[in-house]
């Protein structure tokens, strides 16, 4: 599967698909045209049965410089009266790029090549797990050096690895954390080379998912919620989805080749 388009490019290996931003000219900025592309993009990944598993990176020296500053003039010049709904609209085409990629059904990893700033830390946040290329990488939520909130998603994923009172001095500040700082606060969960980082995320999103699409699924959908749910809810939610488990072909081959293999080592003795 690839897919050539102005600003984002997908394809797979072997049961990953491997997506692209693709503006290296302006770091990977995002425009209205890569939103478009984005949610096109992941909604193919989801529907796509051979994907078990994703990895999101960016081309050239950067990972995404976050949102469009010419994108930024252009809204400051529409018509006062235009403003704010213009700005509304543009952010939820934002959010639903953004929970796509979160809720996504499958293990999702932002390989993080270079410099992500602002929108660009928020999508790579909104992924299952982040690997970062040392010493090129970076992260800053630097909104705030804008005039600007985190609107992608920052403000619910950022506490969520590494704490709120972390999470406020980095949006207060809008401060840059280097690779090693980055392990060390949560914001990233592995480092790579730069010449090995691809290699080293798809490998481990191909082992990701390697397990039960069913299982996996179900379950990445339940531990998304389980920071807002009482225990009670997530035994509930776990019971549904187990249910559903039962059901499914992945259960009913690992049972039947469990017992297959126990029979055969009986039969042995």
């Amino acid at each position: 599967m690839t897919t050539p388009t102005s600003s984002i490019q997908l394809r797979t290996e072997d049961g990953v698909a491997i997506l692209t931003l693709d503006r290296p000219e302006v770091r990977n900025a995002v425009d209205d045209a890569m939103r478009g592309e984005l949610m096109a993009a992941l909604e193919r990944v989801n529907r796509d049965d051979s994907v078990r598993a994703m990895v999101l990176t960016g081309a050239g020296k950067a990972f995404c410089a976050g949102g469009d500053i010419r994108a930024m003039q252009q809204r400051m010049q529409a018509p006062a009266g235009d403003i704010a709904y213009n700005g509304w609209a543009r952010q939820q085409r934002t959010h639903h790029a953004l929970s796509a990629l979160h809720d996504l059904p499958k293990p999702t990893i932002a390989a993080v090549n270079g410099a992500s700033t602002g929108l660009g830390t928020d999508l790579a946040m909104a992924c299952d797990f982040v690997i970062a290329s040392e010493p090129h990488a970076s992260f800053a939520w630097n909104y705030v050096l804008r005039g600007l909130i985190p609107d992608g998603g920052g403000m619910y994923f950022l506490p969520r690895r590494v704490g709120l009172a972390r999470a406020k001095a980095l949006i207060f500040t809008g401060r840059t954390v280097r690779a090693n700082e980055a392990i060390e606060l949560g914001i990233a969960d592995r480092l790579s080379t730069p010449e090995a980082l691809l290699t080293e995320a798809t490998g481990w999103a191909r082992e990701l998912g390697a397990g039960s699409r069913t299982a996996v699924a179900l379950a990445k959908g339940i531990l998304n919620q389980s920071f807002e749910l009482q225990a009670e809810q997530v035994f509930g939610l776990g019971s549904q989805a187990q249910a559903i488990c039962y059901t499914s072909n992945e259960h009913r081959a690992s049972v039947e080749a469990f017992l297959a293999k126990s029979a055969a080592k009986e039969g042995a003795r």
